[in-house]
């Protein structure tokens, strides 16, 4: 009896590892890779199938259930995707990923299997291709969250038969894919932007936009948006800016290929004690470097379709205004370089007008006494401008009624060191001195204007000690 007894408890305990090993609920995500290269009646692509195989590899290791076809003719095609949508009940994360021939037919897109011939866009419309907005709505829609990856626009021969045999008929034929309008919880990313087309690579590689994706999407802790951002910047290099992927996206929430490192909030090292970042403020400062890593991938550019593919995703960003004026000044025939001068807005504190003062480490320790002394900022004057360092410089611009951003520009940068910092007394000494304690110096400050009319703001200059630039941005 007692043996048995231990035998039981050993069988549970076992049971209890594998349990915490493997979680009951852990994340189900399902995938579908399709390949399609070895055409019958148009252009071949030798490097769709190397593809397909890289990144069904690359899924399965970050925990994707996935079925693959490659050279699927269109009834195969058909079999395939309605296994899928049976798969997919009850997953929480679906992918499909397509590499080869599309189309845009009338704002439409269609993915081409290998064995049709098409002569005009009715053999399109008639059911020829394969529909992925119907694809992506019907067959994913149990998802939770629906990721399609389409390396699809590669220029299609059929186009210039479709177009010919369309002279008496309006009908609108991309070279690229078209842009689509995502449900919610889905993301869609093209290898090229709206009717613009993408490179299959040298053959036996992998093409510039897959060969991206594998670099970039499984990196641990890198949210999909923030990857993606990384994926337009390297094939953009790549291609010598002839090819910027593009992606429509209704996401609701962050997803992680490999969770792996992500963190809900800041690292603790760039935390002040007892001070942990909230949630919605990670989320707020993940989004933010997203934007941020985008812009810097598009902000030197000379094609409009990177500031427009810019202001897609963040009509309401950080730089928006910026990438207007310039997206303004290249679209009536004005250089980059005037755009760019036109473009700098020095009232609007952002992180391109605070690197621009090239803050050192020194400086930016100096900047954290300050707002220290001032009472905004409770942390070491280490140079490392944190999150707990934005806080504080949010708080200070808003009691001065500054624009808020939590960066600097030139002028709230010299209001700053022109403030009359409160001198601090220092302590009745126990013992008494011989000479009396010398009174702490103020802290030397730039010429200061002489007027003493207040702002509308209610800032009095003379007050204050306001250099006379930021007295009348002030005002």
């Amino acid at each position: 009896m007692r043996r048995f007894r231990h035998v039981v408890l050993l069988s549970s305990y076992v049971l209890l590892l594998a349990l915490l090993a493997h979680p009951v609920h852990a994340e189900r995500r399902v995938a579908m890779v399709i390949g399609n290269g070895a055409y019958r009646h148009t252009s071949t692509l030798p490097n769709a199938s190397i593809d397909a195989k890289a990144m069904a590899a690359l899924l399965r290791k970050v925990g994707f259930d996935v079925a693959e076809g490659i050279d699927l003719k269109r009834d195969e095609m058909m079999t395939r995707l309605g296994e899928f949508a049976t798969k997919i009940q009850g997953a929480d994360v679906a992918l499909l990923y397509y590499s080869g021939h599309g189309i845009a037919v009338d704002g439409k897109n269609y993915l081409v299997p290998v064995d049709i011939d098409v002569n005009s866009e009715l053999d399109i419309k008639l059911g020829a291709a394969i529909d992925i907005e119907v694809a992506v709505d019907q067959i994913m829609a149990d998802a939770k969250v629906k990721l399609v990856f389409l390396d699809a626009c590669r220029d299609n021969p059929f186009t210039n038969k479709i177009r010919s045999a369309a002279r008496t008929r309006s009908v609108t034929i991309l070279s690229g894919l078209a842009e689509m309008k995502p449900s919610e919880g889905t993301l869609i990313a093209f290898a090229a932007g709206p009717g613009q087309t993408a490179l299959d690579g040298k053959p036996g590689e992998n093409s510039p936009f897959t060969r991206a994706l594998l670099s970039n999407i499984a990196e641990p802790g890198v949210e999909i948006r923030h990857a993606l951002t990384r994926v337009r910047a390297q094939v953009s290099k790549e291609t010598n800016r002839e090819q910027l992927p593009w992606e429509d996206t209704n996401l609701t929430g962050f997803f992680y290929f490999n969770p792996q490192g992500a963190a809900v909030a800041a690292p603790a090292s760039t935390r002040a004690p007892g001070n942990p970042a909230a949630p919605s403020e990670a989320r707020s400062n993940a989004s933010t470097e997203i934007e941020l890593e985008f812009w810097r991938s598009v902000r030197t550019g000379e094609r409009t379709e990177e500031y427009l593919a810019y202001l897609a995703r963040f009509p309401n960003g950080n730089f928006a205004s910026i990438a207007r004026l310039r997206l303004a000044a290249l679209q009536t025939g004005g250089g980059i370089k005037d755009a760019v001068a036109q473009s700098i807005n020095p009232a609007l504190p952002t992180r391109e007008t605070e690197e621009q003062l090239r803050f050192d480490r020194l400086k930016r320790s100096d900047i954290q006494r300050r707002l220290s002394t001032l009472g905004y900022f409770n942390g070491a004057a280490d140079g490392n401008f944190s999150d707990t360092t934005r806080r504080a410089i949010e708080r200070w611009q808003a009691a001065r009624r500054y624009l808020k951003s939590g960066y600097f520009n030139k002028l709230q940068y010299e209001a700053l060191l022109a403030e009359r910092v409160p001198a601090v007394q220092p302590a009745a000494p126990s013992i008494p001195r011989q000479q009396p304690a010398a009174q702490p110096q103020p802290i030397p400050t730039r010429s200061a204007v002489t007027a003493t009319v207040p702002t509308p703001w209610g800032i009095d200059c003379e007050s204050w000690r306001l250099p006379s630039s930021a007295c009348l941005w002030a005002r």
